[in-house]
């Protein structure tokens, strides 16, 4: 048994691919990177020119035009077609990242920087959750659909994770071998290179035909994936403030404690990508935000980074199943003529989530040290679960029937 199962891994990896070819996937991956330099390298890069009260402020503010601009994105790729609208969106989101550069490095005053950043976060062309909407449409064109889908959301969280983890490394590295400026640019570039690209991949759904009988996503349980949604940034937001807290201003050493939930939850979603599920969708949510909300309560009593690295470690491996239940069980519940407006909403969930946590944790830990960060991390775990346990039932998720034109691919080029 032991000798088959690699094989059995392979192959799984390998029909996902299929259906789309192996350039998505890198093109998906460097397009993408730019969501998770952008707000670090922008935090560094104010902080190191104007101190760490002003890059807070840029910052976060970046993070909220980005959270308000992706349903928006979204809603248009749905109407115009992904290759438009990306294609804008990156044009727009590099140049606003540009001028956001040179506001810096002038010292411009901060309700300037602040636009910049405003600017920079809504355009974001929100490659990954467009991304989710092509591979839930390429495998609803086979027989294998509902079981391919999963997988390719497992693969999709898989290279969403190793963004998060080389995003955070690759600008501390610009930042320190040639000026902390680098990281954002760095960003600008790779949006408009590879984000043009992702926007005229063969793949990018053209316009879905708008028709009076055009189905709506169930709102009720789309309003509950949102809420788990918005509790995971929470529980995202709260834990990095704590780690950050308890490495004591250390950056290098609070991003790598970090990225050690990036590498655990990439690590499980790989998992997932290799087998086909064994249980309802729902089923698996609710148990890994239990496993979640347990493996969370260690945090309470980590007082070294290398506890938190081991604890942030193990929180990470129910992160990838939790997030591919949310995005397997949107893609259920929505017709695929909407399907970019419901996969933008839930990932601006989590963006908000942890602006929320964020601006509540820091001064939690600044009064009472990172186990009540840690603490508002775990009450959020545990919210979440009781969301799951009450509302995310089957009942409230029956897939929807399936479409005759789902979501029609562009023409090659």
């Amino acid at each position: 048994m032991s000798a088959r199962r690699p094989a059995r891994a392979r192959g799984g990896v390998d029909a996902i691919v299929r259906l789309a070819g192996p350039r998505l996937p890198v093109v998906s991956f460097l397009a993408r990177l730019p969501a998770a330099l952008c707000p670090t390298g922008t935090l560094l890069m104010v902080t190191a020119l104007a101190g760490v009260g002003r890059g807070g402020v840029v910052a976060g503010v970046l993070w909220a035009g980005q959270a308000v601009g992706g349903p928006l994105v979204g809603r248009l790729a749905d109407r115009r077609g992904h290759r438009a609208v990306v294609l804008a969106a990156s044009v727009a989101n590099a140049l606003a990242t540009a001028a956001l550069v040179l506001a810096a490095l002038a010292r411009l005053p901060v309700p300037v920087q602040a636009g910049c950043a405003v600017l920079t976060g809504f355009t974001v062309p929100q490659i990954g959750p467009l991304s989710r909407t092509r591979w839930i449409a390429l495998a609803a064109r086979r027989p294998d659909g509902p079981e391919l889908a999963a997988g390719a959301l497992a693969f999709d969280t898989v290279v969403d994770e190793t963004s998060f983890v080389v995003g955070p490394a690759l600008v501390g590295v610009l930042a320190w071998a040639v000026h902390p400026a680098a990281g954002p640019v760095c960003a600008a570039v790779l949006t408009a290179v590879f984000g043009a690209l992702f926007a005229l991949h063969p793949t990018a759904p053209a316009a879905a035909a708008r028709e009076p009988s055009a189905g709506r996503p169930r709102r009720g349980a789309l309003l509950v994936l949102l809420a788990v949604s918005v509790l995971q940034g929470v529980v995202f937001g709260a834990t990095n403030t704590g780690v950050q807290y308890l490495a004591r201003g250390d950056v290098g050493a609070g991003g790598l404690v970090w990225s050690a939930m990036g590498v655990s939850s990439a690590a499980a979603g790989f998992v997932l990508t290799s087998f086909s599920a064994r249980f309802d969708l729902t089923a698996r949510l609710r148990t890994a935000l239990a496993v979640q909300a347990l493996l969370s309560l260690v945090l309470l009593s980590v007082d070294t980074v290398a506890g938190a690295t081991a604890a942030v470690a193990a929180i990470g491996l129910a992160v990838a199943p939790t997030l591919i239940a949310v995005f397997a069980l949107a893609g259920r519940i929505t017709p695929p003529e909407r399907m970019g407006g419901a996969m933008t909403l839930l990932g601006s969930g989590l963006i908000a989530g942890q602006g929320l946590a964020v601006t509540a944790a820091g001064p939690l830990a600044g009064a009472r040290g990172h186990t009540a960060a840690f603490a508002l991390a775990c009450t959020a775990g545990a919210l979440a679960l009781l969301l799951a346990l009450t509302l995310a039932r089957p009942r409230r998720f029956p897939p929807l029937p399936t479409a005759p034109n789902p979501l029609p691919a562009a023409p090659a080029t």
